[in-house]
């Protein structure tokens, strides 16, 4: 297991420094990559790299999303010869000590994807609560199973070669549907999921870039797509449901 981090960052001038410094013990190196930043953004970035050799800054031409950025990060890791990669957000809102126990759990079992679940505080907005929650539910139907715990949290570790496999197959969503999407395309690929319980923040003054009416549409169709693939795989997916039933009713 060879690990790396991948960094999505867009205009998060004022976090994306301690988010940085916070990650230096793991002792990994770190792609961040700078999806269409501003100028001021990319000034910061520059200098944090400048200062800290591990970090290794991807530059896109254009905003294209955060999931354009993570699959330019791990792309980018997988072609260096990284097995693992553990995505963060640069908004500075999960645990840092949790990311690496969820490093450790992958070392467990490196053929899974190890995901954080979230665990609020009163800082979370009472509609980001409630639209996770429908996320959950819609999630639950089209994998038949309640094997994901939580496709929203941005603290997780991917298995570089299954999940870029994953992108190159299929038309996938690259805003902010990526992070729901690609989980339930790795579980539909038959690659294990494991959450790990973290403590998540929304800091006073953070920056959001989530777009209440655009990417509530982009997440909509998200999951229609799910839901119509996931009817072309119901056979399937019952089949695997009966699998693991039968074990423990045998028992």
């Amino acid at each position: 297991m060879k690990s790396c981090i991948v960094i999505p960052f867009y205009n998060h001038a004022g976090a994306i420094a301690h988010v940085v410094d916070a990650l230096e013990p793991l002792d990994l190196p770190c792609f961040i990559v700078d999806d269409g930043s501003d100028a001021e953004s990319q000034r910061v970035l520059s200098l944090i790299a400048m200062r800290k050799s591990w970090v290794r800054p991807l530059l896109l031409p254009q905003n294209s999303g955060k999931g354009a950025a993570v699959i330019a990060g791990c792309d980018a890791a997988l072609a260096a010869g990284f097995t693992h990669a553990l995505q963060i957000d640069a908004d500075g809102q999960h645990d840092f000590a949790d990311a690496a126990r969820l490093l450790e759990v992958a070392r467990q079992d490196p053929a899974a994807m190890v995901s954080g679940e979230a665990i609020y505080d009163s800082t979370v907005p009472r509609s980001r609560r409630y639209g996770r929650y429908l996320t959950h539910v819609w999630v639950w139907i089209n994998t038949l199973s309640f094997d994901i715990r939580d496709s929203m949290c941005g603290l997780r570790v991917y298995p570089l070669a299954a999940t870029c496999e994953i992108w190159r197959r299929h038309r996938i969503g690259k805003r902010m549907d990526f992070d729901t999407e690609i989980m339930v395309r790795l579980h539909w690929s038959g690659v294990h999921i494991v959450a790990v319980p973290t403590r998540v923040t929304y800091p006073r003054d953070g920056v959001s870039h989530f777009r209440m009416l655009e990417d509530n549409v982009f997440i909509s169709r998200m999951h229609t797509r799910l839901f119509f693939g996931m009817l072309w795989r119901l056979p399937a997916l019952l089949g695997r449901r009966l699998m693991h039933r039968g074990p423990k009713a045998a028992a």
